[in-house]
């Protein structure tokens, strides 16, 4: 038996690997447990490859749009066996990564399934790693193995790390061949003529931006009547602009009612206004959310408080039972990677003994990375009007800022949303080109509590897309000067 660990973490995802890296960094002797791949869903099925696909997708488009720019290219093609093979290498690069950080920072890593035996007793609590009658497999990635696999560990803190899954509706149940999750969407054997999302969150709009884009003829099923539900609605519907004019078509308000198996693809009733339709199409991807995975690892008998899936937790992660912690998608929405990160910081920091600063979920961006990119952080309009406050609100439209003109990218919107009385910024909402790389100037303003007066005395580089930041914030108070 190894002597006891002062943190143990269940779970080497964004999450997981962060804070084991950081209690190593705080002198903490450290554990990660995994079962399959460091750098969890994330970095192996999720963020990371997606990305890599979009990009392919995102050069594909250039490509056939060349004359728009004053250039000639033959007719653009694609293999998509070589565009996927391109994705898995970006994964399997990082995983090796993030590996030999663990390595550096003398973290150890025992590969098996854990699960929490009872209760904790006298301040340790017991982990029991794997099934003694089977071999420890370790991933191919070169990833260091410093623990054995199976066998019991202890550890005065225990993180629960362990990620979520894709969510399965009755009666949709994804086959692997007709129908997908994401894990299948991201690595198709041939390219789909034609497919229907169901689902129209970040993962499904991707998705469907990702085939549409390469050629397929795409159907987008959403049950609510808004598109991409969790932003703005503003932007949500120049968003929807955009992918219709891609060619996308999108049914909102609709519910998928039944999903039947073809010998050529697959037959989908969608519900509509009170009429029915079907659609046929080669594939259907399920995109209808995650669950958190808290199933099996024995929480519930070490007297956990579990509700509707989730971990419950305080702001530094800590769930009702001393000792035990949780942190990322099992710990509640938004569900992103970079929340997982901060929040394993946070908790590291706070079982240390330092003065960690709470996770403050308002201030969290969330980025969908489609064509045009859509990212935002903090209260919609509708949320800061339903919060009983006065608000004041500033929009620029890309096609008044020269670089986005100058990229061939003049649609999109930057909207912002202050407190009338305070000048406080609420909420910050966009959709263009590289939108996913400007909010992170808001996220950054939040923080720091800036006001509006602030934000208009900073000087913005030209020409950049930034500066619609900047007007966006003129707008508000009537001092724009491009629009």
């Amino acid at each position: 038996m190894a002597e006891t660990y002062d943190i143990l973490i269940i779970g080497g995802g964004p999450g997981g690997y962060v804070a084991a890296i950081r209690a190593a960094q705080l002198g903490l002797r450290t554990a990660v447990v995994e079962r399959e791949h460091l750098g969890g869903i994330c970095l192996n099925w999720g963020c990371i490859p997606t990305k890599a696909l979009l990009r392919s997708a995102e050069i594909f488009h250039y490509a056939e749009h060349a004359k728009d720019y004053g250039l000639n290219i033959e007719k653009p093609g694609f293999d998509i066996g070589a565009v996927v093979k391109r994705s898995r290498g970006v994964s399997a690069q990082l995983n090796g990564g993030v590996g030999m950080l663990l390595k550096k920072n003398k973290v150890d890593v025992i590969w098996g399934e854990a699960r929490i035996n009872g209760a904790p007793k006298g301040g340790v609590v017991e982990v029991v790693v794997g099934d003694a009658s089977k071999p420890v497999v370790e991933p191919q990635n070169p990833v260091p193995k410093t623990s054995l696999g199976h066998g019991s560990y202890k550890a005065r803190n225990v993180i629960v790390a362990t990620g979520a899954r894709p969510r399965v509706l009755p009666g949709i149940e994804p086959d692997g061949d007709r129908i997908w999750t994401y894990f299948e969407a991201m690595k198709p054997k041939s390219m789909p003529k034609s497919l229907i999302v169901m689902g129209s969150g970040a993962i499904g709009i991707e998705f469907a931006s990702f085939y549409r884009t390469m050629g397929a003829e795409v159907t987008v099923v959403e049950l609510l009547p808004q598109i991409l539900p969790v932003e703005d609605a503003e932007i949500a519907a120049l968003a929807r602009k955009q992918f219709e004019k891609q060619g996308m078509k999108i049914l909102s308000d609709a519910k998928v009612a039944k999903v039947t198996k073809t010998g050529d693809g697959v037959e989908v009733t969608v519900e509509q206004g009170g009429a029915s339709q079907v659609l046929k199409a080669e594939r259907l991807i399920s995109a209808v959310g995650v669950q958190g995975n808290t199933e099996g690892l024995g929480l519930e008998a070490a007297g956990v408080t579990i509700e509707r899936g989730i971990i419950k937790v305080d702001p530094y992660g800590k769930t009702n039972v001393p000792g035990i912690y949780a942190i990322g998608d099992v710990a509640g929405a938004p569900m992103l990677a970079h929340k997982a990160e901060h929040e394993g910081t946070i908790c590291v920091e706070k079982i240390k003994g330092l003065d960690a600063h709470p996770m403050i979920r308002t201030q969290i961006p969330g980025c969908t990375y489609c064509q045009p990119q859509v990212a935002s952080v903090g209260l919609t309009e509708a949320k800061a009007k339903e919060s009983g406050r006065e608000v004041k609100i500033g929009r620029f439209k890309f096609i008044g800022n020269g670089k986005a003109i100058a990229l061939g990218e003049p649609e999109g919107m930057v909207k912002t949303v202050f407190d009338a009385k305070t000048g406080e910024l609420l909420g910050a909402h966009m959709v263009g080109a590289e939108v996913t790389e400007l909010i992170q100037g808001f996220v950054i303003a939040m923080g720091l509590e800036t006001t509006e007066e602030e934000l208009m005395h900073a000087v913005f580089p030209h020409p950049t897309l930034s500066e619609t930041m900047h007007e966006s914030v003129l707008d508000a108070y009537g001092r724009v000067i491009h629009m």
